[in-house]
Formats: C-alpha cells, structure tokens, sequence
C-alpha cells in the first residue's frame, strides 16, 4: 500500500505486484482534489465517501452508447430505404414491433376483443347512416340511391314549431340533474366514507345499489301504482288524513320535472357513488390522524383531505356528466309522459322517436340525432378547455 497525499490517491495493487506511485501518473488532471479513490485487485474505481465508478459500468455504458448508435443507423437505413422505394427493410421492422407488441400483452388484447367488437359492430359501422341526413332518404331507393337535398332537414328542424320547446326541455331537465343528482352521489359517498361500522355501511351500501337493477318500465309502473288518484298510498293519505282532494301527480305537466328528477335520485344515488367511494380509498388514513391531532373537525378534515383527494375523479365524472347533457334517455320519458305533459316531457329523444318511427321520416330524425351529437361534442370540448384551464385534470 502506498500514500500519496492530496491531490492524489489509495492504491493496492495485485500481492507480489507493488510499485510505486509516480506524481506524474497521479496528477491533479487525472483526479479532482475533493475526491479520493481506492484502487482494488478487481481493477474497479470506487469513489471514497461518494458514488461507485467501475470499470464495469463503464464497459456497460460504452455498450450501450453502441447499442444506440446501431438503432441510429438502423433507423437512417429504414428511412433512406423507404425514400428509395425499397420499403422490405421498413415493413419487416413494422411486423417485428407489431408481433413483439402482441406476444407481450396477447393475453390483454384477447381481453379487449369482445369490447371491441361491439364498439366496432353497434356504434362505428351504422356511421355511415348519417348521410341520409342530407337526403330525403326512401327506403325503396336505398341510402345511395336517395336524392340530396344537403341542409334542408336541419333548416326545416330549426324552423320547426316545437323546436325551442324540445330544446328548452332538454336543458332543464339536464340541468336540474346536473345540480341534484350528481352532488347527492358525492354527499352519499362522503357520508357513507364516515361509517365506522362495517356491518351498517354494507348494508347500507347493499340498499342504495338495488335500484339501479330495476328495470326502468317497473320503476314508472310503481310511480303509477303509488301515485294513482284512486288507490295509490299516497293519494290515500292525503285523502284520509290530511282532507285533501286526490292529486293526478302523472297526469299534470307541473310534477313530471320533480317526478323525474327524484325518480333518478332514487335510481342513481347508490350507483354513482361507487366510483366517488373507490376514490377515498386511495386518501391516505396518515393524513386524517395527523390532522386530528392538530385538532381539526370531521367537518374540516372533509373539506381540506377529503374533498381534494378526490377532485380530479369529480371532474372527470363532471366532464363526462356535460357531454352527455343534450343526450336525454327518450325510454324514461317516454314511459312517464303522457299527452298532457307534452309541454314539460317533449325533449329531443322523444321528438326524434316520434318523428321518425311513427312518422316515417328518417332524413329529418337522423338530422335531428345529428345536431344533437355535435352540440354535445361542443358541450364537452368547451368544458374540458374550461376545466383544463382552471384546474389540472381533464379528459385530453
């Protein structure tokens, strides 16, 4: 073993080996004055008291710097190949990264594949229908074989006499959803988050979720069948109990609003909870000691752990909630509405149902479904522009 002082360094050579450490080998140029080095038997650098540097690693580096400078050239002769015309080389890389791609994740994409193919079957291939929205179509002559008659479908739903009472219906009801359903969901999940009984909070849980599997016809079949004006529970109580003359609640236009909205409540409130509860699972249970130790309320522990752990999954769910506002269910409506409530309960699933299957006009419903399409797809970019620009979450 041999001492050099700073700036120079430890070495141990090989046994039988020793030489002597010469200044000039050992220079200040060859190794900063702030570190120290050791040299082992194995030949690898070690830095005293910082980070290992071997001779190893190094090897490893150098590898790898020709590792890249082959894909480089691999790369430059694909390109120069493809501008030449001979595109063999381009294409087999192609299907090498292609079946690498599915001999990793095969298993995944196999996954996928039904999901897929309902997409592809039920919503991309009946795309091509929309044409007949510029044609007055007939089913004699075919898509391809009906005349054009470009935006005369639209001007005639614009300038349609119930045109601002199907709309005006369709934003009031989506609305009136959109500021009582959705913030219930996230009061229930909050609610229910608190729970310290797990016997209580299944159940409950069990109770909330049942409705959403009732079937839709059932459930307006009970609406009638509890709010009839002759024997239904609750025209009976204000009848009998209260003195009141029986109410039509399903047959006057000024309950269907508040009959659909809490009909939706009712239906909804378990199951759009799912995803917001999912969401407080990821809080961790640290930050809630730590602030109870400070002393902070459940109330305040809601407000500031809570309620910001779960904000990007509210937004996302917001988001999704306005591009489908204009996108009203016609099967509820139709089964609630009657024609005494026409004025309330027309919106623009029910006008495109009617016009189109009992009318017969299939141009000027598919027109109509169209404009409705493209004002959700301006609903949600706007929103998610909005929602981008104030916060960090959003869909793209």
């Amino acid at each position: 073993m041999h001492l050099i002082g700073p700036p120079y360094v430890f070495l141990e050579w090989p046994s039988g080996r020793s030489r002597s450490a010469r200044k000039k080998r050992h220079s200040k140029e060859s190794y900063p004055r702030h570190e120290v080095y050791l040299v082992r038997t194995g030949g690898a650098f070690v830095r005293w008291g910082g980070s290992a540097t071997n001779i190893r690693g190094r090897r490893r580096k150098r590898e790898t710097e020709r590792n890249e400078a082959q894909r480089k050239e691999s790369r430059h002769v694909n390109k120069a190949a493809a501008l030449a015309g001979d595109r063999t080389v381009v294409r087999n890389g192609w299907r090498s990264a292609v079946r690498n791609g599915w001999a990793r994740s095969k298993h995944l994409h196999l996954l996928a594949l039904p999901g897929v193919l309902f997409y592809l079957i039920f919503n991309y291939v009946p795309m091509y229908g929309v044409l007949i929205a510029f044609q007055d179509f007939q089913p004699n002559k075919g898509v391809w074989g009906s005349p054009w008659v470009g935006f005369d479908q639209f001007a005639a739903f614009f300038n349609h006499m119930y045109f601002w009472r199907v709309i005006r219906n369709t934003i009031l009801l989506s609305v009136l959803e959109l500021l009582f359903v959705f913030p219930l969901q996230i009061l229930f999940a909050l609610l229910l988050n608190e729970v310290r009984s797990r016997f209580y909070k299944r159940f409950v849980q069990t109770v909330s979720y049942l409705p959403h599997f009732i079937s839709l016809p059932a459930i307006v079949g009970m609406l009638f069948m509890f709010l009839s004006p002759q024997d239904g529970p609750l025209n009976m109580l204000l009848v009998n109990v209260f003195r009141m003359e029986p109410i039509n609640f399903m047959g006057q236009s000024e309950w269907f609003r508040p009959l659909y909205i809490m009909s939706d409540i009712w239906t909804q409130l378990g199951w759009g909870a799912i995803i917001y509860l999912a969401a407080l699972t990821n809080v961790n249970p640290d930050m809630y000691e730590s602030a109870s130790i400070d002393g902070a309320t459940r109330l305040r522990m809601i407000w500031h752990i809570t309620l910001p752990a779960i904000q990007p999954t509210v937004m996302i769910m917001l988001l999704l909630q306005i591009g489908k506002m204009m996108s009203l269910g016609a099967d509820k409506v139709l089964l609630m509405q009657s024609p005494a409530t026409y004025e309330v309960s027309d919106v623009i699933s029910t006008f495109v149902y009617r016009r189109g299957l009992e009318f017969g006009e299939y141009s000027f419903a598919t027109a109509v479904g169209f404009f409705n399409s493209l004002i959700n797809i301006g609903l949600l970019l706007t929103a998610n522009w909005i929602v981008k620009k104030t916060t960090d979450n959003s869909l793209f």
